[in-house]
């Protein structure tokens, strides 16, 4: 017998927890696993061996379905990037001296790009040692911009919470006579998946957001300026969704990197907002989304979590029953209508620090929308309600320390 760890990293999302359910339910399984470890703040609790034995915390399938449709990662995230074991072999000792001490063959890093590299440093360390300890990824990010598989838990439900809160914004700037603009940033690093997803409001007739603008394509002040003005012509509260990674052109932007070497790209709301102020006369306004989009689980999809936990449940087989590693778990969509897909697994390089970008081709002609068949890919992904428990009207959350 031996015992297994478990690990979340990077940004927070409606559903990480749930691919935490799915590991450890399968693993659970297993009468060869012993122990079913969750490692607090990600590589860092590794690092300093900050390990809790989740068969003491999980107790029943109460606490389970409690913590699938919690949001945020229960056991602490980071960002904490591994240098390659040919500059130093620090770091990896220590992991290995925990994983030893602890008898663990078997990790899984449900997380997103960076947490990849993570994986697949990890993999090709013990591998190049001759160490069998199996290293796994399972896939996790609201901007949905992982290589390799179809979409990405958690973006499900980001997607839906951001639809969702332009059509509430789009009922409250209508109850005016006099002409607006809001503005709303949305999430997304350098890749348009979760802005362009607002679309989804046409299924149900709404036109709103009636401007979509995406880093996939240069961005023209002079361009939105006449988008706008032709909007206003048409509707008398005009709303624009625009993706974080936009660049406005000799705007500044704070170039402090993380890490990995990602940048903090918020703010081209509130510079469209000054912009439009200035060469349009009538009420404008920008709104920053800005976490409220990552752990909104009071209005996730439950399509993703579903999905998030078969993800974990198909990483432990993967890993558990199949002796795979240096892997990552990837969706495969197998077709739309019905909605179906399959969980496959892909070596981790094909995914680490690599980015899938929203498909140019369903960008309009005048780059400021997207297509129906953007509608056709999103659609599935946002469908269905999980049954919360409430207390005191507000949803009950699993905390660790209750």
């Amino acid at each position: 017998m031996y015992n297994i760890a478990i690990a979340q990293s990077g940004g927070p999302t409606a559903a990480i927890n749930a691919s935490l359910t799915g590991v450890f339910t399968e693993a659970a399984k297993n009468p060869m696993i012993d122990e079913i470890y969750g490692v607090e703040n990600g590589i860092e609790g590794i690092l300093s061996d900050r390990l809790l034995n989740l068969r003491n915390i999980l107790m029943d399938e109460h606490d389970i379905t409690l913590l699938m449709h919690t949001p945020s990662t229960i056991l602490g995230s980071c960002r904490f990037k591994l240098k390659d074991h040919s500059e130093s072999e620090e770091d990896y000792r220590k992991i290995l001296e925990t994983f030893e001490k602890h008898n663990i063959k078997a990790f899984f890093y449900i997380g997103g790009n960076d947490s990849m590299d993570t994986v697949l440093k990890l993999s090709r360390y013990f591998a190049e040692k001759g160490i069998d300890i199996k290293v796994i990824g399972v896939p996790k990010t609201i901007d949905n911009d992982l290589p390799e598989t179809d979409h990405t838990p958690g973006f499900g439900s980001a997607a839906k919470y951001v639809a969702t809160s332009l059509q509430e914004i789009i009922r409250d700037s209508r109850v005016y006579s006099i002409p607006s603009v809001t503005i709303v940033e949305i999430m997304g690093r350098d890749a348009g998946w979760l802005t362009a997803s607002s679309c989804v409001l046409r299924a149900n007739g709404e036109p709103a957001p009636h401007l979509i603008y995406l880093p996939e394509r240069p961005f023209s002040p002079e361009k939105y300026l006449e988008d706008v003005k032709k909007a206003l012509d048409r509707y008398k509260a005009v709303l624009v969704a625009v993706s974080e990674g936009i660049r406005f052109p000799g705007a500044h932007y704070d170039d402090k990197k993380d890490a990995f070497g990602h940048t903090q790209n918020a703010g081209i709301g509130k510079i469209l907002e000054n912009y439009t102020k200035e060469h349009l006369n009538c009420k404008v306004r920008s709104i920053e989304l800005n976490v409220m989009q990552r752990c909104s689980s009071h209005i996730a999809s439950l399509t993703d979590l579903n999905e998030s936990k078969r993800a974990g449940e198909a990483a432990a087989d993967f890993c558990i029953n199949n002796g795979q590693t240096g892997v990552m778990v990837v969706l495969k969509r197998l077709s739309n209508n019905p909605y179906r897909v399959e969980m496959l697994s892909t070596p981790v390089e094909n995914v680490a620090n690599k980015e899938k970008k929203f498909p140019t081709e369903w960008i309009n002609s005048e780059g400021n929308n997207v297509s129906i068949d953007a509608l056709n890919y999103f659609l599935p992904l946002i469908h269905g309600e999980p049954m919360l428990e409430y207390r005191n009207g507000v949803p009950v959350h699993f905390r660790l320390d209750q």
